[in-house]
């Protein structure tokens, strides 16, 4: 099975199309392998785009994008519609990682992880992952799929640090992809982070990244479009906390989601 690097480039809300091709050009450049999108961010073309322009080998690439519940849909004929539209969108062969964006509307296990072990047969992707699960989805999802399942990504930051999905990772061997791993924005003026920067020498949201990719079985997808940002979370893989700094962080007791829906399954 595929390991992913620690830190990836996420997409979500870079809609600029030029913008969005511009920085995943830069950052695969710069070094990132993994990048991350979703049909319901509309810029799977853009994405395209960006790694068709960089000098980087497409097998070098750990691509992944999701198929979303509002849109298409969550059946089975949707899921492979999407997982088409999709590749076409990209401009690509196949997808290194595919996910059910929300088991939300008319996800249903055994229907919609069905369509995704077809693509998994197929080779239209080769890893099956889910988004935005909580334990008992993620359970109920690997005793459905035939394909192994490879990653959950959910939000995950200081303010929202997800012990349980942690240890369901690490007891079960999947990936968890930490998406808005900076609580977009709102982690970085923690005074915890910001004494612990200063005295780094290094920025807050290395400092963020430090934190979430030193879990194991935990890697991060920051989102940036700038080059300045893409080079400040690319240089977070050059820092590591201290026993003491990891303890500080892990004592923050705050629970703040900056992505939630009333239907969202934490919910139920």
């Amino acid at each position: 099975m595929a390991e992913l690097p620690p830190i990836g480039i996420g997409t979500w809300e870079n809609d600029d199309p030029a913008q969005c091709a511009e920085s995943v050009r830069t950052g695969l450049e710069m070094g990132y392998r993994h990048v991350d999108t979703a049909e319901a961010y509309g810029n799977e073309a853009a994405v395209g785009d960006g790694i068709a322009a960089a000098d980087v080998d497409r097998e070098d690439i750990f691509l992944a994008s999701k198929v979303a519940s509002d849109s298409t849909g969550l059946t089975h004929d949707a899921v492979l519609d999407t997982a088409t539209g999709s590749l076409d969108r990209l401009g690509v062969e196949y997808l290194d990682l595919f996910y059910v964006h929300w088991p939300m509307g008319e996800y249903d296990s055994e229907e919609t992880l069905g369509a995704f072990d077809e693509l998994y047969a197929d080779g239209r992707i080769e890893n099956v992952g889910v988004s935005n699960f909580e334990p008992d989805l993620v359970d109920e999802a690997m005793a459905t799929l035939d394909a192994p399942l490879f990653a959950n990504q959910v939000e995950m930051h200081p303010l929202l640090q997800q012990e349980a999905l942690v240890d369901h990772a690490q007891e079960h061997d999947y990936t968890l992809v930490a998406y808005s791993p900076l609580a977009r924005g709102k982690a970085l003026e923690l005074p915890e982070i910001t004494s612990i920067a200063e005295k780094a020498g290094v920025s807050p949201a290395q400092v963020c990244l430090a934190w979430v990719t030193g879990h194991d079985n935990v890697v991060a997808i920051p989102k940036a479009s700038i080059e300045e940002h893409i080079r400040d979370n690319w240089e977070a893989l050059e820092f590591t906390l201290s026993p003491e700094d990891r303890d500080r962080i892990d004592a923050i007791d705050r629970t703040e989601r900056q992505v939630d829906y009333p239907e969202a399954p934490w919910h139920r």
